[in-house]
């Protein structure tokens, strides 16, 4: 299978604050990973325009759409790709907990929401990826004292074992200017052992 780029999005909450709005572009994307709390239609319908291939997860605000699935597994290359919300992963974030998600989803690659916070790192041979908030959502209980969320999202570009990440973050400089920051992960699954 050719390569193409998969759109990891989530918690979004506030659909008329999208700082990245401008850099989802149809045609380019061939895959959305939505990992809940879409909250409204008219950004379902955006995510639609960018990638007709969207694969949603229920948040624990998505209470108009009670026949979504709680988590749900894709394959790109050949890496297992699980994805979730979060709210069902008990404590929320929690690395081990998290493991037990993927071993029980059978996969290589998880994607968890919830926190609003990006996360990135391996563990156990697998590779645990949090977007955080496409939007910059506030949430209780999971930032320190005077830390604000950073709107992000992530693109993944996935060939044979090995998935690329790019992380797209909205950041403000000293002078309270605006600024898209992209960092690249990388993660390759090693060859010796299989999603278990």
């Amino acid at each position: 299978m050719a390569s193409r780029l998969v759109l990891v999005i989530g918690d979004l909450f506030i659909p008329d604050r999208a700082p990245f709005k401008k850099l989802l572009t149809p045609g380019k994307i061939g895959q959305i990973l939505c990992l809940g709390n879409l909250t409204d239609k008219e950004t379902y319908e955006f995510l639609r325009q960018i990638a007709p291939d969207l694969q949603i997860v229920k948040g624990n605000f998505d209470v108009d759409a009670p026949n979504l699935a709680l988590s749900k597994v894709v394959t790109h290359g050949s890496l297992r790709i699980g994805f979730t919300h979060g709210h069902t992963v008990i404590p929320p974030g929690d690395a081990d907990s998290l493991l037990i998600t993927a071993r029980h989803m059978d996969v290589d690659v998880l994607l968890w929401g919830g926190t609003h916070k990006f996360e990135a790192y391996e563990l156990e041979g697998k590779f645990f990826v949090n977007p955080g908030s496409a939007t910059g959502a506030f949430s209780t209980g999971w930032f320190p004292d005077g830390e604000e969320p950073i709107p992000s999202f992530c693109l993944m570009d996935v060939q044979g074992d090995v998935l690329v990440l790019y992380v797209y973050q909205l950041k403000m400089d000293a002078n309270g200017v605006e600024n898209v920051g992209v960092e690249k992960v990388s993660f390759r699954r090693n060859s010796n052992q299989a999603a278990s």
